[in-house]
């Protein structure tokens, strides 16, 4: 289904400019705005990405986690100002799409592998900026 390039201009004024990058299967703590009367604080959500839906600037996902014997599972929408921020905590590995499988499970069975990257440098930079950098590496 093609988008109608006047919804994508005008989407594209309220979407993010800088969009962090994570997957399914990360770690995330999530930093939300709350606005209670007049005071604004922030609060953390962390758990894994169990789902990403959606193009533009209705683009969702979903996190879930366990604490103290509950589980829970917050849908956040990718570009709404009450988002502040993505920090991805972990990368993990996983060879599915959506992860809803894990919402039944306990202990062992929800563990997710974690994804390696070679060093932490490599790590800090974009995909294609390390690329260029091996490129000339080798050379």
């Amino acid at each position: 289904m093609s988008r109608s390039p006047l919804i994508v201009e005008v989407e594209s004024k309220h979407m993010k400019k800088k969009v962090p990058l994570f997957n399914i299967g990360d770690t995330v703590r999530v930093q939300t705005r709350i606005v209670e009367g007049e005071k604004e604080r922030i609060q953390a959500f962390t758990g894994t990405v169990v789902a990403k839906k959606g193009c533009g600037i209705s683009e969702t996902f979903t996190v879930y986690r366990t604490a103290y014997g509950s589980s829970m599972e917050r849908v956040f929408m990718l570009h709404s100002p009450r988002v502040a921020d993505v920090e991805v905590m972990r990368a993990g590995k996983v060879r599915r799409a959506k992860l809803y499988y894990i919402r039944g499970l306990s202990g062992k069975a929800t563990k997710i592998r974690e994804q390696y990257v070679g060093s932490t440098a490599a790590a800090a930079r974009p995909a294609e900026e390390v690329v260029a950098v091996a490129a000339t590496d080798n050379q």
